[in-house]
């Protein structure tokens, strides 16, 4: 049995904030007030605050003095820039951990089943959340704290969820492209970094 996510309560409320963003109730411009949320969600501003920093170092909003917390105008542009240096960090994960998860894919192959039935219900939620999990684990089973660190600051979360709830083309099938990956570590395929790399591009969002 897969244990559950327990989210800290800076992560939830960074979630909620970004739901709010991504489904319209702050427009780009518009001031997010940082103690409206705080008695809104019935806690401190602390948590609140630095919560509203870690989506400012992502660049979704942005702060000036005595203008406060205002939601950035985003593109589909500034959502592709973090994508080429997502591709090449997942390529080298790849690499480092092709040993491991040619034997071992029973977690990537957990993530694709829920894919599969976030596919038919049309949940983009759980696409976001199982795509992502998905990913960590091969960044994770590389075995290099630098590298995982390195790529979990780039907001993998954030920018997924922007990218399919906003400027994902087409409905695409999550599981069957994460399927082809498993099935890439399994046969030990000498281009599976490559073969991420290429895929990680492929989610970027287009206009």
């Amino acid at each position: 049995m897969t244990p559950p996510v327990v989210h800290s309560l800076r992560e939830q409320i960074r979630e909620h904030i970004l739901e709010g963003i991504v489904s319209g109730r702050w427009q780009p411009g518009e001031r997010i007030v940082e103690r409206r949320i705080a008695v809104e969600l019935e806690v401190s501003q602390t948590p609140v605050r630095e919560a509203l920093r870690e989506l400012e170092s992502l660049q979704l909003i942005e702060s000036a003095p005595n203008k406060g917390v205002r939601v950035r105008n985003l593109t589909a542009d500034d959502l592709k820039e973090s994508y080429p240096v997502r591709a090449g960090l997942e390529q080298v994960a790849a690499e480092l951990a092709a040993g491991r998860l040619a034997e071992h894919t029973t977690a990537l192959e957990r993530e694709v089943e829920a894919l599969r039935e976030a596919d038919l219900t049309g949940d983009g939620e759980a696409q976001v959340r199982h795509t992502v999990a998905f990913h960590r684990e091969i960044v994770r089973a590389a075995g290099n704290a630098v590298l995982l660190h390195t790529w979990e600051s780039l907001g993998i979360e954030v920018w997924t969820t922007l990218s399919i709830r906003w400027f994902s083309p087409e409905p695409r099938s999550h599981a069957q492209d994460h399927q082809e990956i498993v099935d890439a570590f399994r046969r030990r395929d000498p281009k599976i970094g490559a073969l991420l790399k290429s895929h990680v591009l492929s989610c970027a969002p287009r206009v």
